[in-house]
């Protein structure tokens, strides 16, 4: 048993793996501390990453009161922290992507007249898919802090989403959960959307995360404002009626043109591929993309929630109000999964 050993990370949105982490390095040692990256090192990797006030709070809130009461925290100014000095350590705690910078602690150590420290290798926790968690993973609103799928996904050999259940229709229950706004309501006059949108992009605007509008009206009003959606849902319609306008939106605005069927009150897995390759094209290049849904976006926030990165700013029409705004976060993902697991499953 150690007397003291050593953690060094980012620590951002405390999950499965880095509870593993803390455990392990208690049952080999007495006392640990963990050295957490500062927010100036942690924010210029990702604008996205919580405060270190916050990932500390995280860590504390997931350890019951005699690991609380083994640990000490500091901020990790750089890649090696006090390990290269540390005269009282013996031990250094890390998963497999670090083991390098351990090598390198323990050449600096022996410099300085230091005993090595021991290297405690941890295994990742996986995820869903066999696949290590990770914060940048939960970040990417791929997976949950446990590691389980925000949404249950197959994929066939041609990389398409599939599913057991074909489509997925609306029950009275949820058609009429759903009848409130889903976010934040943005008041402004329905004959001039530019006002409320106005107002959205000022408040919400962030460069960031993706920017999406769901619905012919807040598409084009985000274009006639010189700005454009990252994704942009329409199906040529406002209020379930042909909209003319609809015709103004302009394609050439955005980097590709992606088509899916999806009937009133339906979720299908057209809708869903569709979502999914937008949502990569965003995340891998920064790509932009408009689905041209034949049938309606009004439940396409319930899917794009699921699979958008957190911080995401999703926005629609509330009719005869303004608009709302709902950002993606771990709440609405479990919202928006609570909500489709309450609809009715129909086999293809």
């Amino acid at each position: 048993m150690h007397d003291i050993g050593l953690i060094g990370g980012t620590f951002d949105r405390f999950h499965l793996g880095h509870y593993k982490l803390i455990k392990e390095a208690l049952r080999k040692c007495s006392k640990i501390e963990i050295w957490i990256i500062s927010d100036e090192i942690a924010k210029n990797k990702n604008p996205m990453t919580l405060s270190w006030e916050d990932r500390k709070a995280e860590i504390i809130n997931n350890l019951d009161l005699e690991q609380k009461g083994n640990i000490k925290f500091g901020v990790l100014i750089d890649d090696f922290g006090p390990a290269p000095t540390h005269p009282n350590a013996t031990a250094i705690i890390c998963t497999e992507e670090t083991v390098e910078i351990c090598v390198k602690i323990n050449i600096m150590r022996k410099d300085n007249n230091l005993d090595e420290l021991e290297i405690i290798r941890v295994a990742h926790a996986m995820a869903w898919d066999n696949l290590p968690i990770s914060s940048t993973r939960i970040r990417d609103g791929g997976i949950d802090r446990s590691g389980a799928s925000w949404i249950q996904i197959k994929k066939n050999d041609t990389g398409d989403i599939i599913d057991n259940s074909a489509v997925l229709k609306m029950t009275k229950e949820v058609s009429q959960e759903l009848k409130g706004p889903f976010g934040e309501l943005i008041e402004g006059p329905e004959e001039n959307p530019k006002i409320a949108m106005q107002i959205a992009i000022k408040k919400y605007q962030n460069d960031n995360v993706p920017l999406i509008s769901v619905g012919d009206v807040s598409t084009l009003t985000l274009e006639n404002l010189g700005f454009c959606a990252n994704i942009a849902f329409i199906d040529g319609k406002t209020k379930r009626e042909d909209w003319p306008k609809a015709n103004e939106i302009r394609f050439e605005n955005y980097d590709q043109l992606i088509e899916c069927i999806n009937p009133p009150g339906e979720l299908t897995l057209s809708l869903l591929n569709a979502c999914k390759k937008s949502l990569n094209s965003w995340i891998d290049n920064r790509s932009s993309s408009i689905i041209r849904i034949d049938g309606e976006e009004d439940l396409a926030p319930l899917i794009i929630h699921l699979l958008a990165p957190l911080g995401t700013v999703v926005i629609y029409g509330q009719p005869h109000k303004g608009l709302v705004v709902r950002i993606t976060k771990e709440e609405t993902k479990s919202r928006c999964r609570k909500i489709i697991e309450k609809f009715e499953r129909i086999k293809n």
